[in-house]
């Protein structure tokens, strides 16, 4: 496995790509320090906690279907007048710098500013609450940091790639879901592995630390899966670079981040013949307090409009060419 080395590193040019990769995935990606104000602005630092904490406990026991989320509404709150009264009147958003094709810079454009379908459904959503599209604050943060930014106050959200799941729902509050995925393996075509089977016996897999695809290894390793999962990385297209060099034999992600790695780098591809379960990425906000849930319930409402106008075109742009036709985003479910 370990003869691959620099010759497997296509996509984005040979040794070129493994520097730019290699710059993504460490200099790069990074959460900023607590500048700008954070979501509650001039409210105090110490209820991101305490919000948190308060909200926490009930949700947990009724999570069955985590992709329920607040009814949408298009009225301004508390939490929405605080973003407006920021000296920088800009909406803070955390997103990914190097998914190729969700959040990523170009490194052939001069300009490489963020692009992908995470990034326009941000720029929407800042054009509604905000009234100008461009008015975000992108901050670049790692896979194993997403709700710490959130909880901290770094961030307003985080557009992601983020999966809806129960237990994060016990530290952060989601929007609806926006895209439909799952969990895939991802391995050079030459491989002898076919997908979440004995085939994977002996191999080393790496995942994303913090995120579902390690909790799915986890719990399959439990249930008898016979393979080293003990390959984590902070950003998961480390995973990608470490399957490159021989590192690893195959990669565990959502088959959404699997397919648009696989259309970065010819040489792999997902293994099975669909995911192995279902997931969905939602936006992600801080837990709300009582009579502070409008910036969820708007951001669902900045989504009703955006499954009728402007998701479809989204996903042909980005999306389409590594994953062809689509059904259309998932229906919303609300639990009030």
């Amino acid at each position: 496995m370990r003869t691959r080395g620099l010759a497997r590193m296509r996509g984005w040019g040979g040794a070129a790509a493994m520097a730019v990769a290699c710059a993504l995935t460490g200099s790069l990606v990074i959460v900023l320090p607590e500048a700008g104000g954070a979501v509650k602005s001039g409210q105090g630092e110490g209820r991101a906690s305490q919000g948190s904490a308060a909200a926490a406990p009930a949700r947990a026991e009724e999570c069955e279907t985590p992709e329920e989320s607040l009814s949408p509404d298009d009225k301004d709150g508390p939490t929405i007048d605080a973003i407006r009264e920021r000296p920088v009147k800009k909406l803070i958003v955390g997103v990914d710098q190097n998914s190729y094709r969700w959040g990523y810079r170009d490194p052939n454009k001069k300009t490489a500013t963020l692009e992908g379908f995470d990034i326009d459904l941000a720029h929407r959503i800042a054009e509604e609450i905000l009234g100008d599209r461009d008015a975000v604050l992108f901050r670049a943060i790692p896979t194993n940091q997403r709700v710490k930014a959130i909880q901290s106050g770094q961030v307003d959200m985080v557009v992601r790639t983020m999966t809806i799941t129960c237990d994060r729902e016990k530290e952060v509050s989601f929007s609806t879901a926006y895209f439909k995925t799952g969990q895939q393996v991802l391995a050079p075509k030459s491989s002898s592995i076919t997908g979440f089977d004995d085939s994977l016996d002996g191999k080393k897999v790496c995942s994303a630390k913090g995120s579902t695809a390690l909790t799915k290894l986890e719990e399959l390793k439990k249930e008898g899966l016979d393979a080293d999962i003990g390959t984590t990385v902070p950003n998961q297209l480390d995973c990608l670079v470490r399957l490159q060099l021989g590192e690893v034999d195959a990669v565990v992600t959502d088959s959404a981040l699997a397919a648009s790695q696989a259309a970065q780098d010819p040489t792999v591809e997902l293994k099975g013949d669909a995911p192995l379960n279902t997931e969905y990425y939602g936006v992600a906000m801080k837990k709300p307090e009582k009579g502070e849930d409008d910036l969820v319930r708007r951001v669902n409402q900045v989504l009703e409009d955006y499954r009728k106008s402007g998701w479809q075109k989204s996903y042909d742009h980005w999306l389409k060419p590594a994953l062809g036709e689509s059904a259309g985003p998932p229906a919303p479910k609300y639990s009030d």
